[in-house]
Parts: C-alpha cells; structure tokens; sequence
C-alpha cells in the first residue's frame, strides 16, 4: 500500500513578506519522513479568509492529512479558527475546555482574562485538541486539518501531539553519494538511471568545496531491495566517469 500523503499551509503575512522565517515546515517534513506520511505540497498564504477557506478545503481533499500553522492566537489578524469553520461549514464556538485553561493561566499571572484572550478558545465545533506542554493553550483538528501555532517551539508541542493520530507508513530510508564533479558530467547517466529505477526518487542537489564543484546525488525509497541496487549501480556509474 502506498503512504499516506500530506500537504501544509503556512499562514501569515509575516512570512510573506520576509519579515519572519519559516522554519515549521521542515519539522513538520522531517517528523513525517519518520513515521512514514509522505510531505506532497507546501503552500504560504496570507492572513486572508477567503483564501485560508479554499486552500484549506481544496488541499483537505486531495490529501490525507493537512497541517496548518498560524494565526490562532489572539490578535485582530488570528483568524485560522475562524475561517476553518467557514471551511468546514460548522459553528465557530467558544470550547470550554480552552477556556478553563486560560481562565486559570490568567487569574494564576493576576491578570484579567479579556475578549483579545479568550478569543484563543474559540474553535470549529466538534474539533479534537492538540494538546501542548508549551503553553498549554491547544490547537486543534477538523476533519483531516491539523491547526497549529505559528510560534516554532508551540507548534512542535502541537505537532508532538499529533503524530500519535496519523497513520503510519513504511519508512523512506535515503543514500548519499558525494562526488567532486559538476551536474552536466552526471546528468544524463542519473537520468537513465532514475527511468530504470521509477520507485527511487533520485535528486542532485550541486555544492562548492574548496573551490571545486561537487553534487550530492541522493536516492530515497521504502522499497529497500531498490534502493540498494539502484545506489550500488550509481557507484558503478561513476567510477566509470571519473
């Protein structure tokens, strides 16, 4: 069977303009590799309902799982809860449970729980929490969307919660070979050997070593048995060039 698939939509108009860095999706990348949930599509949005209500429901129905980090905290532009409710046509609703936790964070700080705070405990009815050990405060899932904080150490609390949901996949496992030439020496050889051995993603990915041009040629595959033949035939390959 094959694994299952996921996209991710980052949120924010910080992103967008370069003002802060994306460094969620790569964790995200990374913790799926492990569980064998195969990363398909990123997309970076802005803090716009329309397009956070079609993004959501059009990547919602073509993959397995969506993760969205972003704009559920408590300022006018948090509006990810909102609009995934609008995505999934159910009410936008204060969830109690959120609510206690908040309540009791502020009256320990002695601090007023306002309408800007409680805002972080409306949610889309009927959603499961992603629970955090960073500051608490869930996230949640509707359907296949799994909702997230923009903030890089919450959201990988979130996202530590949701692992355990998805189901898992067989492992991609990958092999590196470096060598001490340029692409256009190896290209037309990888390629052939990429068309012999379709279930084996093949990439070059070019670098500088002490001035010299080198590339990493990087095969990945859960089929095993492939990927060591195809990575033993790219040795062969070029040893013959060099």
């Amino acid at each position: 069977m094959s694994n299952h698939t996921a996209a991710v939509i980052i949120i924010g108009n910080e992103i967008l303009s370069g003002r802060t860095l994306d460094i969620n999706t790569q964790e995200i990348a990374l913790r799926l590799s492990e569980i064998g949930v195969s990363l398909i599509e990123t997309r970076t949005i802005a803090d716009d309902r329309t397009m956070i209500i079609n993004t959501a429901r059009e990547l919602s129905s073509k993959y397995n799982y969506v993760f969205t980090t972003g704009g559920i905290g408590p300022t006018h532009d948090d509006i990810t809860a909102e609009s995934m409710a609008a995505a999934f046509n159910v009410r936008y609703v204060r969830n109690d449970e959120i609510y206690m936790i908040l309540k009791n964070y502020y009256d320990k700080m002695g601090e007023k729980l306002n309408s800007a705070r409680e805002k972080m405990a409306y949610i889309p009815e009927s959603s499961k929490l992603l629970h955090n050990d960073a500051t608490m405060v869930p996230g949640f899932v509707i359907g296949n969307v799994f909702v997230m904080a923009g903030i890089p150490n919450i959201m990988k609390a979130m996202l530590k919660s949701a692992i355990p949901m998805l189901k898992k996949g067989k492992v991609i496992q990958s092999q590196t070979l470096e060598v001490m030439m340029g692409e256009s020496k190896i290209a037309i050889s990888f390629e052939e050997l990429q068309n012999k051995y379709k279930e084996v993603d093949m990439g070059s990915y070019p670098f500088t070593k002490n001035g010299i041009h080198g590339t990493a040629l990087v095969l990945r595959s859960s089929n095993y048995n492939l990927l060591e033949k195809a990575f033993v035939e790219l040795e062969t390959i070029i040893n013959g060039l060099k």
